[in-house]
């Protein structure tokens, strides 16, 4: 049995093809551009998406034979796309990143209460949430509101185009939103009706897994997949890229380490207390049934030695043109082992979860003469393990303990960040044998909706592990002493961050 994923992203769309055992057959991908036409907006054509989609599942689809089963949808979350009843869109994607929705945000944070609201939803107020979106374009697009059939996320959007029987939502993306009622999984009267949301323009929310339809024959013709196949709802893609490493359970966590650092993981028990609230840690759906998902966030962590790349080591970029190996190697190559002489702040563009501080600023402590630009290198490495360790600890507050951690991305491409990791957090770091967690994810879900797995634990069984790196306990005891000094240094600089002005 053949299954397909396709992960649509903010930049890029892929799509994979796996047999039972999560080896890939078939893959594709293909990038498009965020439209950012002034400062708080992020827009997307969702049509160029949508055919940009087309274009990877029909290269997946040939390279593995295209007899496939089943096919599923790991999406970016957060998006809006207004469509009408032919279910094309009728404007641009609002993306996640697109803030013009703030006062919306404010002001039905000012009528129900942000807390809440989370103890509604598991989500904070916040201008990226599908809710507040579709409030502005309410308010601001009048004539464009007159038009719409739908608001969806890219997840319906392209079950919608793909053929689905109708409208559907998986819980995944719906408890994203900031609209749906955690405690029914229904869409909430009373956070609808605050937003001036009609319930008959939303999807209808239904479990990950679940058949909705079949792959158009049209569609089947065009992308050469054999006539019959499922459509089968997915997840928001940082689910479906857990499952795809291999988290069906709690205790584990995936770090998805690219230009910014994700760490996720899913627990068995609705946490809505106030340190999840207190820490902007969202309480949403996972891709299991009665599971519950959370992550942090760390905004600076590729893009931070990618500044350092850029700036100070202009030499070793040098050398890696030379040698063919990765610039990030052979910065990393320079780091003496064990803790560097220096602590780093890296909130070089505020800071992510716990604390989600869009004043704070990086800093670099403990120069002196002697100081080289690889013990420099070296700190803003060990300071993006601190922000995940500050992480992880403040999710074993709230009742989510981690005891290994799996690891994803551009980060998960180097065996001495790798390790590093391993040693500050003191727990087992893996790899993967695929890495394209995302799509290997939407594929399993696929297969449990066809019933070519037993559930999502049966699915993730079929993970393989590629490399583990064990903590080095001497060097983690070293680090348990200099972590005590960075988890003070946020609050140590918050009030010369938040008081500058002239300088």
């Amino acid at each position: 049995m053949k299954l397909m994923g396709v992960d649509v992203g903010t930049t890029g769309v892929k799509a994979a093809v796996f047999d039972l055992e999560g080896n890939m057959l078939g893959y594709g991908f293909q990038e498009y551009d965020v439209v950012c036409k002034k400062s708080g907006l992020a827009e997307q054509d969702a049509e160029l998406v949508w055919k940009r989609a087309k274009g990877v599942m029909a290269a997946a689809a040939e390279q593995s034979g295209g007899d496939i089963a089943a096919v599923s949808v790991s999406a970016q979350g957060d998006a809006v796309i207004p469509i009408d009843r032919r279910r094309n869109a009728l404007g641009s994607a609002h993306l996640g990143m697109d803030y013009r929705a703030t006062r919306e945000t404010e002001d039905i944070s000012a009528s129900l209460g942000g807390r809440h609201i989370f103890d509604l939803t598991g989500m904070r107020p916040h201008p990226m949430n599908f809710v507040v979106k579709i409030m502005w374009i309410v308010r601001n697009q009048k004539e464009l509101c007159k038009k719409v059939w739908k608001f969806v996320t890219y997840a319906d959007f392209l079950l919608a185009k793909m053929g689905s029987d109708e409208p559907v939502i998986d819980l995944t993306m719906a408890s994203r939103s900031m609209g749906l009622d955690l405690s029914t999984e229904q869409w909430c009267p009373e956070i609808l009706d605050a937003a001036g949301i009609d319930v008959s323009w939303l999807s209808r929310p239904v479990e990950s897994g679940t058949i909705v339809g079949e792959l158009s024959p049209g569609l089947c013709e065009e992308l050469g997949i054999r006539r019959g196949a499922k459509l089968v709802a997915g997840g928001h893609d940082q689910c479906c890229a857990a499952l795809g490493a291999g988290i069906a359970g709690e205790n584990k966590a995936l770090d998805s380490h690219g230009t910014a650092e994700v760490v996720s993981t899913a627990f068995g028990k609705r946490q809505l207390n106030s340190v999840m609230y207190d820490s902007y840690f969202p309480c949403y759906r996972y891709v299991a049934k009665g599971m519950y998902f959370t992550f942090g966030l760390n905004h600076t962590a590729g893009i931070l030695m990618r500044w350092y790349r850029d700036n100070l080591g202009l030499p070793e970029v040098a050398e890696a043109e030379r040698t063919g190996e990765r610039p990030f190697e052979q910065i990393a190559k320079t780091a003496t082992p064990g803790p560097s002489s220096l602590l780093a702040l890296p909130h070089f563009n505020g800071s992510g979860t716990p604390t989600c501080d869009t004043q704070s600023k990086g800093a670099i402590l403990g120069l002196t003469l002697s100081s080289t630009r690889f013990d420099i290198a070296k700190c803003l490495m060990e300071a993006t393990a601190f922000e995940l360790r500050g992480n992880l600890e403040r999710m074993e507050e709230v009742g989510v303990g981690i005891e290994s951690l799996l690891c994803v991305g551009g980060g998960a491409r180097s065996p001495i960040d790798l390790q590093l990791k391993a040693d500050i957090l003191g727990i087992p770091v893996s790899t993967l044998k695929v890495r394209e967690a995302a799509c290997l994810g939407a594929a399993f879900l696929a297969g449990i909706g066809v019933k070519g797995y037993g559930g999502p634990g049966d699915a993730a069984s079929r993970v393989r592990l590629d490399k583990t790196y064990d903590p080095n306990r001497r060097f983690h005891e070293r680090y348990n002493e200099k972590y005590k000094a960075y988890a003070g240094l946020y609050e140590k600089l918050k009030g010369l961050n938040h008081t500058r002005k002239c300088w």
